[in-house]
């Protein structure tokens, strides 16, 4: 009965141990063997693993680094891109509504009763404000010699008694900028 026993324990005999132990060795080649107790060629071979898992350390480190850089990249580019486009859509929203103050103008030359006019003059001052406050400024090149970079000239004038030629005489269509970006040349009539 005793060897019975000894047979149907769940204890592993020494040679499944020494199995065990060579199979443990060789799914992990870095295990710790004592200096004394390796060989020659165990500690070149660690030493090699540990020479590879350290350049492939360093070369997951590189393209991490990499990535991270095309990120910052990316977002500095996008967020310059958003910039760009933002404004490029705010200059076509004004390029569009420069005609409604150019017409209010327009209807402030003709002869009207003093109430209509003087909405007409509040509502032109509010939208010089609101242009003002988009950044934009008004080009008034009157008695300034002409400028290709910020006018365009629709016509030209006779010079009379002590005029100058080139000079812009008076303005048909008032040009804006916003910084130094143009947007709208303003429509002179130069003195030839």
């Amino acid at each position: 009965m005793s060897e019975k026993k000894n047979k149907n324990t769940n204890k592993p005999s020494e040679k499944e141990k020494e199995v065990k132990d060579e199979n443990v060795k060789e799914e992990n080649p870095c295990e710790e063997i004592p200096a004394d107790e390796a060989t020659d060629d165990e500690k070149e071979k660690i030493l090699k693993q540990l020479d590879e898992a350290n350049a492939l350390a360093a070369e997951y480190k590189d393209k991490w680094y990499r990535t991270a850089a095309e990120f910052e990249n990316y977002k500095k580019r996008n967020a310059e891109t958003r910039k760009n486009a933002l404004a490029e859509g705010k200059m076509e929203v004004i390029q569009k509504i420069l005609f409604i103050g150019d017409n209010v103008e327009r209807a402030l030359g003709y002869s009207l009763d003093e109430g209509t006019k003087e909405g007409l003059n509040l509502l032109l001052r509010q939208y010089g404000e609101v242009l003002t406050n988009l950044g934009l400024e008004v080009i008034d090149p009157v008695g300034q010699p002409f400028d290709p970079n910020l006018h365009e000239a629709i016509f030209s004038k006779d010079a009379e008694e002590g005029q100058e030629s080139g000079i812009v005489d008076s303005v048909f269509l008032k040009g804006y900028k916003m910084g130094d970006k143009i947007i709208r040349y303003a429509q002179v009539v130069v003195i030839k």
